[in-house]
């Protein structure tokens, strides 16, 4: 009877193992380009575009009305929906957002079309509100930022004469600025990211004319590294660190003509640049976030001076 018993039980279990159906994966199409829902007000130049929480928050601005704004727009990619969150206590544009430990920051920028700020604004997701923190030594605005061991970098920049190689690094544990090795090549609207543990510095415009230059900063040593340029010099571009590639899109080379579609990887390991699949829509001064593997184009425009776009461009590498 027992061995009866073991026997049915056996046979029971594998008829109840058979009719599990087990739920696939949607398999993913690598190097391609799909579109969200738009931006409800479109924004070129944003204060900041950052992660939190697995949501996109778009601060601030410069809208269809040329006029700087103050709004948080934010962006969910699982929902592919956008809400209203509390807007920044000034219109603030062309700064950077940061996440460090569940809290936004937002760097720099301009409050008008005329000044640049050195404000940090933070932003508690507990408590719904933005405070003020110690101001960056060095106003300006058109920025690069990285993030590395809960330290953020603010990287380059301009205050509309000047091109900064400077590197200002914000430690919001102790609420505290530490000026950092400077850059080889002074630049205002780099692509950066950190890859592994190095922060790659691509592009931008210095102090005449488009670079390409790409270098690559080590936190531990306080150095910088010369890599390959990047082939196609321009600034503006979207752009995100995935796994061991750095991703520059879009962007503009020329005053005269309209934003690049141009998409390439930087790989750090290999120190080399490979050419992708194009964006569907050029685009410049576009809010550039990634989220679980995928890169996010944020608005921005068609070109320098271009008309004003409020699609969401993604990106799967």
């Amino acid at each position: 009877m027992k061995t009866t018993f073991r026997l049915v039980l056996t046979a029971s279990l594998l008829v109840g193992a058979a009719s599990v159906i087990v739920a696939q994966a949607p398999p993913v199409n690598h190097n391609t380009w799909t579109s969200g829902t738009p931006i409800p007000t479109p924004v070129w130049q944003p204060a900041g575009t950052a992660v939190l929480k697995n949501e996109i928050y778009v601060v601030g601005g410069v809208d269809s009305s040329n006029q700087i704004i103050a709004d948080t727009q934010i962006y969910n990619p699982a929902t592919n929906t956008w809400s209203t969150g509390v807007s920044l206590p000034e219109p603030t544009s062309d700064g950077v957002g940061a996440v460090v430990k569940n809290v936004l920051y937002i760097i720099g920028g301009g409050t008008t079309t005329q000044s640049v700020t050195n404000t940090v604004w933070a932003f508690n997701p507990k408590t719904k509100a933005w405070t003020s923190k110690s101001p960056m030594p060095l106003a300006r605005a058109s920025i690069g930022v990285a993030v590395e061991n809960n330290i953020i970098y603010v990287i380059g920049g301009t205050d509309g004469q000047n091109r900064f190689d400077n590197v200002e690094a914000y430690n919001p544990a102790t609420d505290t600025w530490t000026e950092e090795a400077p850059l080889f090549v002074g630049r205002s609207e780099p692509s950066v990211g950190l890859v592994g543990k190095t922060i790659v510095t691509a592009d931008g415009y210095s102090a005449s004319q488009w670079t390409g230059d790409t270098e690559g900063y080590d936190a531990a040593t306080n150095t910088w590294t010369e890599l390959n340029p990047d082939p196609t010099a321009r600034n503006s571009a979207c752009t995100g660190a995935i796994g061991a590639n750095l991703y520059v899109a879009g962007g503009y080379d020329s005053f005269g003509t309209p934003g690049l579609t141009l998409n390439e990887a930087f790989k750090p390991s290999k120190n080399r640049w490979t050419t992708l699949a194009p964006m569907p829509q050029n685009a410049v001064f576009v809010g550039s976030a990634v989220n679980k593997g995928v890169l996010y184009c944020i608005g921005g425009t068609a070109g320098f001076q271009g008309t004003l776009l409020n699609n969401v461009q993604i990106y799967q590498p």
